[in-house]
């Protein structure tokens, strides 16, 4: 949860539903709508949106229900052992794990393009760095990115007084569909299904199948997770982000310092020219996974590793090619589908991976100690 807690912006909504936000419990009573219940929260499954704070209280309220016992220092090496691994932590204890599950989340695998690459980091953020809007403040602001992080981000800066331009290579922002006021009919049910990733048959199949999903070729299904459920804001934003100027669809972009700003230029969607000045760029650009991020992974497991785009090529219960090594999340999408990128998607990996460890175990008592990892970019 330190990604949700520590990086988002307050005052930020999901643009998950509520009943596609659970934590998996082994027993029932610890959703997202039973925490809400209990707190007096309003809820419903798809027409109150769920607030950044809200998911964060319940996180660590399951947390403290199910994993009371979380270690809060930081995995700083991972070596391999004489048939074991050599966990080391940042104040330098070490010791040994036969098993090791990397959950390393969203935090580290931030995403800049490249035409960024030479600017101070004091001029050009990612939006993962910005807890408090109101840091910005009178500020001239510009937002890169036309998914849910940019939307919402500049949502909030303007409201919170900064002057926000949002910029994108979409020629267009797309917004989900606001819930029906009238429960849905049969056909409409058969026609255009739910499921935990939005309506249609294409994601009620990726979240009820992920163990078919990996049979398909490998090329096939990087292009579904890149390319399924693209950029798109929740429908409360629509309102909200309508007065903050854009310039879509546009390509071809540079960026230099001048005068201590950072000026852009670009195509606009008609081809004209833009110059554009502003105080602050933060790149709403999204996450990408790569092991080569992992930099508590010693050079040996690295080097073991057999990857496709960076990503682990893992078996049908999520061990790569380095025995007894897991992951899990985002880096799990290109080989179980799209799901794996949201919390939807804990579930069927926590119920599959614990079964199978429980079966590897032969039954011998273990102690299970949840730590942090930090990679450095």
């Amino acid at each position: 949860m330190e990604t949700w807690g520590e990086r988002m912006p307050q005052g930020m909504l999901l643009k998950s539903d509520g009943f596609a936000s659970n934590l998996s419990a082994p027993q029932e009573g610890y959703s997202l709508k039973d925490f809400c219940e209990l707190r007096g929260i309003p809820y419903d499954d798809m027409r109150v949106p769920v607030s950044l704070e809200t998911f964060v209280e319940y996180g660590l309220w399951f947390q403290k229900q199910w994993v009371p016992k979380v270690d809060p220092r930081r995995v700083a090496r991972i070596n391999r052992g004489n048939e074991t691994f050599v966990v080391e932590t940042d104040d330098g204890e070490k010791f040994a794990a036969k098993r090791v599950v990397l959950a390393t989340g969203l935090g580290n695998l931030a995403w800049i393009p490249p035409q960024f690459a030479g600017l101070p980091s004091g001029l050009v953020t990612h939006s993962s760095m910005h807890r408090q809007p109101s840091d910005f403040q009178e500020k001239e602001v510009t937002v890169i990115g036309g998914g849910a992080s940019a939307i919402d981000l500049a949502a909030l800066l303007q409201e919170q007084g900064a002057k926000v331009c949002i910029v994108a290579r979409r020629p267009e922002i797309e917004f989900h569909n606001p819930p029906a006021l009238t429960a849905r009919t049969f056909r409409e049910k058969l026609r255009n299904p739910s499921s935990g990733l939005g309506p249609g048959w294409k994601s009620r199949i990726y979240t009820d199948a992920p163990f078919l999903f990996r049979l398909l070729p490998v090329e096939l299904r990087q292009k579904i997770v890149r390319e399924h459920l693209g950029p798109a804001a929740g429908w409360p934003m629509r309102e909200r982000v309508g007065k903050v100027p854009m310039f879509l669809g546009t390509r071809n972009m540079t960026a230099n310092m001048v005068d201590g700003k950072v000026q852009l230029l670009f195509l606009d969607k008609n081809c004209q020219r833009v110059e554009h000045l502003t105080d602050h760029v933060i790149a709403a650009t999204g996450y990408r996974a790569s092991v080569r991020r992992l930099n508590f992974l010693s050079e040996s497991i690295q080097s073991e590793l057999r990857t496709v785009s960076d990503t682990p090529l893992l078996t049908s219960r999520f061990e790569s090619s380095v025995p007894g090594l897991y992951f899990v999340g985002l880096f799990s999408a290109n080989s179980f589908g799209p799901m794996m990128k949201f919390a939807f998607g804990a579930d069927y990996t926590s119920r599959l991976l614990a079964r199978h460890l429980q079966s590897r175990a032969h039954k011998r008592s273990s102690r299970t100690v949840a730590y942090r990892t930090e990679a450095v970019s």
